[in-house]
């Protein structure tokens, strides 16, 4: 049996003054490097924090998005201040990413990935490497490169679907779960507590 299509993955979703810098960094490097490839689209920006795989049953999916509930992680800065490659393949993706990784979101990536985890929800095992893919099939590699500093203060982490299905290929955001580092709702109470036995 043919499993049905359903990528869904985690990740931080900018605002729109992100998108914008980002954007704009990704213009200013294409026009100095000449890469060829072509931009990213910035309705599509975001940095992945768990990918949950390209054929994600729907009852995963459901319990992807009720173990998400429960995960709790406070809101932090982020500066996106360089930009390099990846090589994959024979296609060269271009990237923008902090410095070095946040604490807080480090912190964030273990909570739902643990959360995860608990819901029997087996994520695909990556290395966590935080970046905002601007640019793919480029001809070469770009060398770690300043940009000027994107400010990013992630208040919400997101599931996403990739609409494979639609051209040009866009996101659906599933859910979103604010960061604001509340304690986790307590459990309900057994039977054994409310006095039934």
């Amino acid at each position: 049996m043919m499993l049905k299509l359903n990528r869904l993955f985690f990740a931080l979703w900018p605002g729109e003054a992100q998108r914008r810098a980002c954007d704009e960094a990704a213009r200013e490097l294409r026009l100095k490097m000449q890469p060829g490839g072509y931009l990213s689209s910035p309705e599509r920006y975001h940095i992945t924090l768990l990918f949950l795989g390209d054929t994600v049953s729907p009852e995963s999916e459901a319990a992807a998005l009720r173990a998400a509930e429960k995960v709790r992680a406070a809101p932090f800065a982020m500066n996106l201040e360089l930009a390099s490659s990846f090589r994959a393949n024979k296609k060269i993706p271009w990237w923008l990413g902090p410095r070095e990784t946040p604490p807080g979101l480090t912190q964030l990536y273990d909570r739902i990935n643990e959360a995860m985890l608990a819901a029997r929800v087996l994520p695909e095992r990556m290395k966590f490497v935080p970046h905002l893919t601007i640019l793919r099939d480029a001809h070469l590699p770009l060398p770690v490169t300043p940009i000027k500093p994107v400010a990013w203060n992630v208040d919400e982490f997101v599931l996403l679907r990739s609409r494979l299905d639609q051209k040009p290929m866009s996101y659906e955001i599933l859910g979103r779960w604010p960061l604001d580092g509340r304690a986790p709702p307590p459990p309900p109470p057994s039977q054994e507590q409310l006095g039934l036995f």
